[in-house]
């Protein structure tokens, strides 16, 4: 666990890195890729709009890329943190790198290095941020409506 600096330090870095996703994520085009629905409902709770794709959803991976390369021209990429979450990350890019369309794996990267190995699936994020943003003297609510996109 962190000490309260290096949580204040956490919770600012990820309340700016959030709502810059929450602004990106809107755009027309744009889906969010997780590995499965906890996943989704966890950044729903977080005020996450727009698509979230699911990557455990019946289909092979290449079926996945098909879709997304039909539906987005820009695709986030929020799997695990973990060895399985890594791997798909790569093999979605690999399926995608051909294609006409933006691939950003810097949201699962910059929030890796921000959680530090406290958390290593995205389900956990809203209990993460919550935790975080109620040790500050924060609701999450709160902490949301910082982190809500401009209009």
């Amino acid at each position: 666990m962190r000490n309260g600096r290096d949580a204040l330090a956490a919770l600012e870095e990820f309340r700016e890195l959030w709502g810059k996703l929450r602004g990106d994520a809107t755009e027309v085009g744009t889906v969010v890729v997780v590995e499965g629905e906890r996943d989704r409902r966890s950044l729903r709770r977080l005020g996450l709009e727009g698509p979230i794709a699911l990557v455990h959803r019946g289909e092979t991976l290449s079926g996945t890329a098909q879709r997304l390369v039909r539906q987005a021209r820009h695709v986030i990429v929020l799997t695990d943190w973990d060895n399985e979450g890594g791997q798909f990350a790569r093999r979605l890019k690999e399926f995608l790198e051909a294609e006409q369309l933006k691939l950003d794996l810097d949201y699962r990267r910059r929030l890796a290095r921000i959680l530090r190995g406290e958390l290593v699936h995205v389900e956990g994020l809203h209990g993460w941020a919550r935790r975080l943003a109620e040790r500050q003297g924060d609701s999450l609510e709160q902490f949301l409506a910082e982190t809500a996109p401009d209009p």
